[in-house]
């Protein structure tokens, strides 16, 4: 069974997490979370709530870190996804994090990222020139970087796939679901 990875960190957003995790077990992927350290992490349910201008957050399950970014071998992984929420903000400076993300970009291999999700592979110097959905509040983290900012439920730019919030994931996890079957099949 292939692996692919899925990155979060404290407060990383639940449904943007859990919904591509079973998904994943579903399409018979292995999802192996990847965090700062071996760990348990509290993961959230975050919105702009009416009358708010800012978001809310409530606390969520909690999920057990598989492998820490500076244990990961990259090339032993199919893909790899970018959660939302908060966590992003925080853990994109972590060196062995560049460095996965980079491997992804740069050899070519499906890649999904959801929310703040883009702060990382932003940061990785690896959105230049490409066209992404994310959260509203993240365009500025997109473009100053030198990517495309993009409304919409699911872009597809080459191997990466994108959406805005977890209110995408049934429009664009399936989509980077595809490009891992294509490319576990081209393996056969």
């Amino acid at each position: 069974m292939e692996k692919v990875l899925i990155v979060i960190g404290d407060a990383t957003e639940m449904l943007d997490t859990m919904y591509p995790y079973y998904r994943l077990q579903e399409a018979g992927f292995q999802p192996v979370v990847i965090a700062p350290e071996k760990r348990i992490y509290q993961l959230v349910l975050h919105e702009i709530k009416p009358g708010w201008t800012i978001t809310k957050e409530w606390e969520g399950y909690t999920l057990d870190c598989d492998v820490p970014f500076s244990k990961v071998k990259e090339e032993d992984y199919a893909g790899i996804f970018f959660s939302g929420g908060r966590a992003p903000e925080y853990i994109r400076y972590d060196e062995d994090l560049v460095r996965i993300t980079q491997h992804f970009f740069d050899t070519n291999k499906p890649i999904a990222s959801v929310c703040h999700g883009v702060e990382i592979p932003a940061y990785a110097d690896r959105v230049r020139g490409r066209r992404m959905a994310t959260v509203a509040k993240c365009q500025f983290d997109l473009e100053v970087c030198g990517g495309i900012f993009v409304d919409e439920p699911c872009v597809i730019d080459g191997n990466l796939v994108s959406g805005r919030t977890y209110r995408d994931n049934g429009f664009y996890i399936g989509p980077w679901i595809q490009q891992l079957e294509a490319a576990r099949d081209s393996k056969s």
